[in-house]
């Protein structure tokens, strides 16, 4: 099965959550980081590029001789914080409040400066809006790519808000590169349905889905709950993601 549902109704603990299976399938490592008020954790991996992205929470961020503040209430109405590290790069994260990270890794030889991306640097697409009745209109929050990053970097990162009995990822599209969809949901008991090239699964909060193998991934939330997922792609040395392409004939419902 290529759903991953490890953390499927169970609490995250305090400190690193291991998604085991994830690195397998696609090499990307990921984490869920629990953080309380007044815990201060230290990022740095001499092997490893690494992305911190804040789902929820407020603290403050420390990198390369500056503190950077965040405070994200939820993930409807606010865009996220991202610490993006090249290898050995060290950031150190302190919260004042209940506060939940994504920690996304990848192994990378290729030494880079990296940076945090504020909620004023996200660059949020209205996807789909005033198309096809506007059933897959969603926010697709970007955070960087190759060609915000630098040409160094092996990832891509960022969010995509799916609203309530609304698709996303549509018209159906595929590419080659290794990508993960990090789901949660609002209320926190709704679902949606996950599409892998001819399987579906259904989908709950904290559940995790490599996407390989050119397989096309639309996504659909039930009505009444909003459906988030952080995306994350990573870059091949041979083949790094420039985008995607639509399945025929489907590229013809958006003309």
């Amino acid at each position: 099965m290529s759903l991953i549902t490890q953390f499927r109704d169970k609490d995250f603990i305090k400190g690193f959550n291991h998604y085991n299976g994830v690195f397998e399938k696609t090499g990307l490592y990921f984490d869920i980081l629990l953080m309380e008020e007044n815990d201060r954790i230290e990022i740095c991996e001499p092997e490893n590029e690494i992305a911190v992205l804040i789902i929820n929470g407020a603290g403050n961020i420390e990198y390369n001789n500056s503190t950077s503040t965040f405070n994200r209430n939820n993930w409807i109405e606010h865009d996220p914080t991202v610490v993006h590290l090249g290898p050995n790069e060290r950031a150190i994260i302190s919260a004042t409040t209940l506060t939940k990270a994504a920690i996304l890794k990848t192994p990378n030889s290729n030494m880079f400066k990296g940076t945090i991306y504020t909620p004023e640097d996200i660059d949020t697409e209205h996807r789909g809006k005033d198309q096809l009745d506007n059933t897959c209109y969603r926010l697709v929050r970007l955070a960087f790519d190759r060609t915000i990053a630098p040409p160094q970097s092996k990832l891509v990162i960022g969010e995509v808000l799916n609203f309530p009995g609304k698709w996303s990822s549509y018209p159906p599209h595929h590419h080659s590169q290794p990508e993960i969809y990090y789901y949660e949901f609002s209320p926190q008991w709704g679902y949606g349905h996950g599409e892998l090239g001819e399987d579906v699964y259904k989908i709950r909060h904290g559940d995790i889905l490599p996407i390989t193998d050119n397989r096309v991934h639309s996504q659909t939330a039930a009505p009444g709950f909003h459906m988030y997922y952080l995306w994350s792609i990573r870059h091949p040395d041979e083949n790094p993601y420039d985008g995607f392409t639509y399945i025929k004939p489907f590229e013809k419902m958006l003309d």
